[in-house]
């Protein structure tokens, strides 16, 4: 019992420790973290991001860590990626994640219209305690299951639909998001163009930071 309320403390501080950067070359070093609704394709986004590969197996995370190379506009970025579990028993462990972090993803499964739902009822006023001030991105995963006709047709059995562009766009506004993008792990559509653009929102965060607070200092811990 004792085991498992510190496993994932314990899994924390290794990660913490051991991520190592791919290009020790790189003059420009930023922190993303992710957090969205447990299975909504966090991980998968991530993984396809950073190693190319699909994971074909779901296993729940517990804050895993990856760091990829980023090129926009001309300037060389190493993106440190930081998952987080979004299950209920790590609420008091994730904010762990947040300290020193340029940009969030905030994710939603196209094909759960619950977890956008969580949007707005649970993640938004966690990124916001925790960090006021970033970049926000909410980010659609699962495209490719919009146009599903089996998840369709299970979501109709709730009297659901998957989520709509509208719908994510219509939240991005409530919640004052930075942008609204959609994709797909599985098919690699619109991946690249979600860490592209995180990574510029990081980027801006740095240049508005010029003068006042430092830049990825938004985040604490209480």
């Amino acid at each position: 019992m004792l085991y498992n309320c510190i496993a994932p403390l314990i899994y924390y501080i290794k990660n913490y420790y051991t991520v190592a950067p791919l290009n020790t070359m790189a003059e420009i070093r930023r922190k993303l973290v992710i957090v969205g609704d447990g299975a909504c394709g966090k991980t998968c986004l991530l993984i396809v991001f950073s190693k190319g590969t699909f994971p074909e197996v779901y296993v729940p995370t517990v804050f895993e860590n990856y760091v990829a190379d980023v090129e926009v506009d001309n300037k060389h970025v190493e993106l440190a990626l930081w998952d987080t579990a979004g299950q209920e028993d790590y609420d008091r462990l994730r904010p762990l994640s947040y300290p020193d972090s340029h940009v969030i993803l905030i994710c939603f499964a196209v094909d759960s219209p619950d977890s956008l739902d969580n949007v707005q009822e649970k993640w938004i006023s966690e990124v916001l305690h925790f960090c006021q001030g970033l970049p926000i991105i909410l980010v659609g995963c699962k495209k490719d299951l919009r146009d599903d006709r089996k998840t369709i047709d299970e979501l109709a059995k709730t009297s659901q639909r998957p989520v709509s562009q509208d719908q994510g766009e219509e939240v991005r506004k409530k919640i004052g998001a930075y942008k609204y993008l959609e994709c797909s792990a599985r098919t690699n559509e619109g991946v690249r163009e979600v860490f592209e653009a995180a990574t510029r929102a990081a980027l801006l965060k740095a240049v508005k930071g010029k003068g006042g607070r430092k830049p990825g200092k938004g985040c604490l811990i209480l």
